[in-house]
């Protein structure tokens, strides 16, 4: 029950036209009417690829929250970087985050609209860290929207089904390398039916709503508010979406029913989040606009073990003056061989850096097996602290770090850089957002790179390490 694959351009060509009308204004105005800032908790750093001008927080602190609050900012995002937790610790940070954000709200009269950010491949701690949210803050919503079209990154969600670009056609989720993920694999690709599959049946696929592409593109923004407007009693709601238009109608008409008194808790890929708050797309970024060093080696660290990520590498090291550093995992994994393993690649990347080399420095690409899911994500942890290690050991400053994997780049961000609040310049390629650090980190004002492990073709982390250079 996965689907069949599609021809790319047959598919999209094959759906009705677009909505016809620019909504973007009516949602900037609904958003400003509105009145509250939309709360992304991101289970990763990767959630702001479509987004710039908004800080990210990886301190909840109720301190914190206010002062961002006090602001009457339109978007933060607070980085959770849940999914590299257990379930019971995500439905724990969840918890937290939302009883601090209700006290914080209180505080400073602001109110809020929440978001929970996850995958686009659909993987992530769900039903269990969206339900721990809704029950911290203290609401009653009349639907969950669950919305993982992510168009940048060639995601789309057609009569129900979820695909994933590969080349020229369109593949099914659950026939992906994402769907055998170790600890969050999946079996079908009907979004309905995947809900039923995450509840263990709890939530049967006849009990799932959906808003249909005809009612997104004809029907328009009425029609899609009039079909969330009749959901009640917290129902999950999955929504089509191929473009970036049908995700603003979608927002639009999101905006229609919550202004008629509807609540939705949102479960979303990163496109959605852009069209909810009404925000404009923008120009990649090159090197000239981030104002990086003239001299100096660039910092890249690969966790990411995804086949993508792994062609991606061997292309990287295929550029001149890269100083390519492959730490072996199981030494990491290993508590007797670990420092050793941490001290030798640290030297070899100070030596490069030092004589203005990039310096590349991946994990190994055998993964280390385990029994369960709760096994796996403790090996990534291991590994993935044991990354942020080598980065907050390393002396001087490098030109740039780029993090390759959510896991990873949460953990450089926040062990090995020292990050508690950044601010989003905007994306050096579609998905690739770049993080601008804020004084109290490691190195301030550095440039940081946060590239998804699922994100780009064979040359996508070469083409961007290439730009940096220019």
């Amino acid at each position: 029950m996965t689907g069949a694959r599609l021809l790319r351009v047959a598919a999209l060509a094959s759906l009705p036209a677009e909505w016809p009308v620019d909504v973007l204004p009516d949602i900037r105005e609904m958003v400003r009417r509105d009145g509250r800032t939309v709360v992304v908790l991101d289970d990763d750093p990767t959630g702001t690829q479509t987004v710039h001008g908004v800080p990210v927080l990886t301190d909840w602190s109720v301190e914190s929250l206010e002062s961002e609050l006090a602001g009457a900012p339109l978007m933060i995002f607070i980085l959770t970087n849940s999914r590299s937790v257990s379930s019971e610790e995500a439905q724990g940070i969840n918890r937290e985050v939302g009883h601090r954000l209700v006290e914080s709200s209180r505080r400073t009269g602001r109110p809020f609209v929440a978001v929970s950010r996850s995958d686009s491949t659909l993987r992530g701690h769900f039903p269990t860290e969206v339900q721990a949210l809704a029950d911290a803050l203290e609401q009653h919503f009349d639907a969950w929207l669950l919305v993982p079209a992510f168009l940048e990154g060639g995601r789309y969600t057609l009569d129900d089904i979820h695909y994933v670009a590969e080349g020229d056609h369109l593949v099914p989720a659950a026939e992906t390398e994402f769907a055998r993920d170790a600890a969050f694999g999946y079996q079908v690709s009907n979004l309905r039916q995947w809900v039923e599959e995450k509840t263990k049946g709890r939530v049967p696929q006849s009990a799932v709503a959906s808003i249909a592409m005809d009612d997104i593109r004809r029907g328009g923004p009425e029609r899609v508010a009039e079909r969330l407007g009749a959901l009640t009693g917290g129902v999950i709601c999955v929504a089509n979406a191929a473009s970036r238009r049908d995700l603003e109608v979608l927002a639009l008409g999101a905006l229609i029913a919550e202004a008629r008194g509807r609540r939705f808790l949102y479960r979303t890929a990163a496109s959605f989040v852009a069209a909810r708050a009404g925000l404009s797309p923008r120009l990649l970024l090159n090197a000239a606009e981030l104002g990086l060093p003239q001299v100096g080696g660039g910092l890249i660290i690969v966790g990411s073990h995804v086949p993508r990520t792994t062609g991606q590498l061997h292309a990287l090291s295929m550029l001149e003056d890269i100083c390519h550093i492959e730490v072996n995992v199981t030494s990491l994994v290993d508590d007797g061989a670990r420092a050793r393993e941490i001290e030798a690649v640290v030297q070899q990347a100070e030596s490069a850096l030092r004589s203005g080399a990039d310096v590349a420095i991946s994990t190994s690409r055998t993964v280390v097996t385990t029994r369960g899911s709760a096994d796996s994500l403790s090996i990534a942890q291991r590994v993935s602290h044991s990354l942020a290690t080598v980065v907050r050991t390393i002396r001087g400053r490098p030109r740039y770090v780029l993090a390759k994997g959510g896991i990873t780049a949460s953990d450089v961000a926040t062990k090995g850089l020292g990050v508690r609040r950044a601010v989003v310049e905007g994306q050096i390629f579609p998905g690739v957002p770049v993080w601008r650090l804020s004084p109290e980190s490691r190195h301030p004002g550095l440039v940081y790179i946060v590239f998804p492990g699922n994100v780009g073709g064979p040359r996508a982390l070469a083409e961007v390490v290439s730009a940096l250079r220019a």
